[in-house]
């Protein structure tokens, strides 16, 4: 389990930055005298190039060693974290950004491939647990320490420990990971094929909706307590919302398994999380409750993916990796188009204590579309069994 320790410190850094950035959104914003609106799209083009990195580079890696990959992966995205700690405009900011989002996106699922080759069959869930979980405590632990790091020595001090991090993985996967070749991808036609079938489409759209409402909602989170109650240390809330995720990420998959309902297990969690958002305004002046609903945030927010991912696994298990990726897909996606959406809405006069409402709304729609699935799914059977 050594390799899959590396590559959890790849994931950690991978979701350290990922997530830190929304925290560090007003000292970038006063830095490059820009409003949080437009600070903003530096998460939309992370998550965005994140998104689309795995499927544009998939057919290009196929058949080459994994380790080399990776290496330059991590390779990429520490340099970028550099890069966004050096360059003196935004507009050079968001292209070391984007650079940061190319290189997690390529690093982060082939790190759950090799994860799943390294160990036996026996041990494939706690390797894939461990580096995913890698995402989920990058959150928890890094995020308020980026946050602490950013007080004592800036912003950009934060972003150099991240560029460290993901150097230190990169060294240690160059000289001690074996040499694994990476698969061959389903062709154009299977791809095609794949995403045309409505079941997968169905899911993955919740998929995107989801992500919409929630992480690009978290892009915000200092502009929504600073705007609600005035609140400018914030980290305690972000270590609120991380601690969630890694309950969240590491007590779902017992459920699926004991249940054996994923389907139901997304509604239920898309039905808390809209409770959750829609609430988060109108009790700002319970502070207790404050940190109970955004710790739920991150439980919910954190556990969807799983039972989306085994569902999707069902579906397509001759091509299980590919369909996970077009998930994961759906997801940054989704992150990044919630940053955009959001940033348009501040930039239209809309206020940060309403954007929680504007994201339990669409987690509505999206547990809405789930009981439809699931309603769909439950038709089929019976004509089947008739």
């Amino acid at each position: 389990m050594k390799n899959v320790l590396l590559l959890t410190i790849g994931t950690f850094a991978l979701g350290f930055d990922a997530y830190v950035i929304a925290g560090l959104l007003p000292e970038i914003s006063t830095t490059f005298n820009i409003t949080d609106s437009q600070g903003g799209q530096s998460v939309t083009v992370f998550t965005l190039c994140y998104a689309l990195a795995a499927p544009i580079f998939a057919t290009l890696v196929a058949g080459k060693s994994i380790r080399i990959i990776l290496v330059i992966a991590l390779a990429v995205f520490s340099i970028a974290n550099g890069a966004s700690a050096l360059v003196t405009n935004f507009s050079l900011f968001l292209i070391a950004r984007a650079m940061a989002g190319i290189g997690a996106g390529l690093f982060s699922p082939l790190a759950s491939v090799a994860a799943s080759s390294l160990v036996s069959e026996q041990k494939r869930g706690r390797a894939l647990g461990l580096t995913l979980g890698g995402l989920s405590m990058g959150t928890a632990l890094g995020v308020p320490l980026g946050l602490i790091i950013a007080e004592q020595i800036g912003w950009k001090g934060t972003l150099w420990v991240i560029a460290i991090i993901g150097l230190m993985a990169m060294i240690g996967i160059l000289f001690f990971f074996p040499n694994l070749s990476a698969e061959t991808p389903p062709s154009l036609r299977h791809r095609i094929a794949m995403i045309a079938n409505k079941h997968v489409l169905a899911i993955v759209g919740i998929t995107f909706l989801t992500s919409i409402a929630s992480i690009g909602l978290y892009t915000y989170i200092a502009s929504i307590l600073q705007s609600i109650k005035g609140i400018h240390l914030i980290t305690p809330y972000v270590w609120a919302w991380g601690i969630g995720g890694v309950v969240g990420s590491f007590s779902i998959g017992p459920l699926i398994d004991r249940t054996g309902r994923p389907a139901l297990l997304t509604a239920g969690l898309l039905a808390v999380l809209a409770l959750v958002m829609i609430s988060l305004p109108f009790i700002f002046h319970f502070p207790v409750f404050v940190f109970i609903l955004i710790f739920l945030w991150g439980v919910m927010a954190w556990a969807f993916q799983a039972p989306q991912q085994h569902r999707l696994i069902q579906l397509q298990s001759n091509h299980a990796e590919a369909v996970v990726a077009l998930n994961s897909s759906a997801n940054y996606l989704g992150g990044a188009v919630g940053s955009m959406i959001g940033g348009v809405a501040l930039f239209a006069g809309l206020s940060s204590s309403q954007l929680p409402i504007a994201s339990g709304c669409l987690l509505f729609i999206a547990f809405l579309g789930q009981l439809l699935i699931m309603l769909s799914n439950n038709k089929v059977r019976k004509l089947k069994i008739g």
